[in-house]
């Protein structure tokens, strides 16, 4: 028995009767066509979860906290704000703001170039 849109081929002479034994094939081809497609599933929810994930190298880091350089450098858009105490009591402002105006660039670039 050939399921012609995969190619997959399964054979069965178990019994004596061809009726038993196709009915056995249909079976054997049901689960293996069931096994393939949950192979498929589950290799692009494991390609999706890979690409969400960083391989947590230095080189992914999102900002970092110089102490004794009283600084603290956000890496995805280049800004360093010299005023590390106060970014740490919550006054965020200023890095939010650059990130605002870094995120509404980068949108206006990409709009520009799809028009």
């Amino acid at each position: 028995m050939t399921h012609i849109p995969t190619n997959t081929v399964v054979s069965c002479q178990d019994e004596k009767s061809q009726i038993k034994n196709r009915e056995k094939a249909l079976r054997v081809l049901r689960s293996r066509l069931y096994e393939m497609e949950m192979q498929k599933q589950q290799d692009a929810l494991a390609k999706e979860r890979k690409s969400m994930v960083g391989s947590g190298d230095r080189s992914e880091k999102i900002r970092t906290y110089n102490f004794p350089q009283n600084r603290v450098t956000d890496h995805r858009i280049g800004v360093t704000i010299h005023q590390l105490p106060e970014f740490i009591d919550g006054k965020l402002q200023p890095m939010i703001d650059a990130l605002v105006t870094h995120f509404q660039a980068e949108r206006l670039k990409s709009d520009g170039a799809g028009a």
